[in-house]
């Protein structure tokens, strides 16, 4: 599976974060290659090279930024609904690898929604010696994992988008890639 954004029209994505794993088991191929094959042992191609480091990460988590609700209840029949919203934060910069300069950097956020709503009777009976009790409510969560991708996906986005306005690089148009697809370039 290969992990190329655009369908590697963009950009390639090329291992790092595993990179000691990755030499120890280059290293084992050639020493293996080396003793099975000699001097005729075939070289192993050589990593390619990042020319731009993207980094960052979430940066805050704020819990219950926003809260409330409301309710009523008349003759032991009361009903009320409640919200909460928590908000993640994002920061992603890119870096020139050559240069070690930072040529962009972004922060952006996500809410995360929370709703709940109830209902409930509470009645004494027969003559305030036996208590009847109902409750019913159901709640609805966005899930974190969704929060956190949907504003890392926006930071990328925006990373992207930026950096064809400081021309950094230009998109390709449909006019450009048939040019290409014709040889013309």
């Amino acid at each position: 599976m290969h992990y190329k954004a655009g369908d590697g029209t963009w950009f390639t994505v090329v291992e790092r974060n595993g990179l000691d794993n990755l030499v120890k088991e280059r290293q084992i191929i050639k020493s293996t290659r080396e003793v099975y094959d000699g001097e005729s042992a075939v070289n192993l191609k050589p990593l390619l090279f990042a020319g731009l480091l993207l980094e960052g990460g979430v940066v805050g988590y704020d819990s219950n930024t926003t809260s409330g609700g409301m309710g009523a209840r008349y003759f032991g029949i009361g009903a009320d609904t409640q919200y909460r919203t928590d908000q993640v934060t994002v920061d992603m910069r890119i870096a020139h690898v050559q240069t070690g300069e930072v040529l962009l950097s972004v922060a952006t956020e996500k809410t995360i929604a929370s709703y709940a709503s109830g209902a409930d009777v509470f009645r004494f009976l027969d003559m305030g010696t036996k208590a009847l009790e109902i409750e019913a409510g159901s709640a609805v969560n966005e899930p974190t994992n969704y929060a956190v991708r949907a504003a890392i996906e926006e930071a990328v986005r925006l990373l992207i988008t930026k950096g064809e306005e400081k021309s950094l690089w230009k998109f390709k148009t449909a006019e450009t890639l048939k040019m290409e697809k014709d040889g013309e370039t």
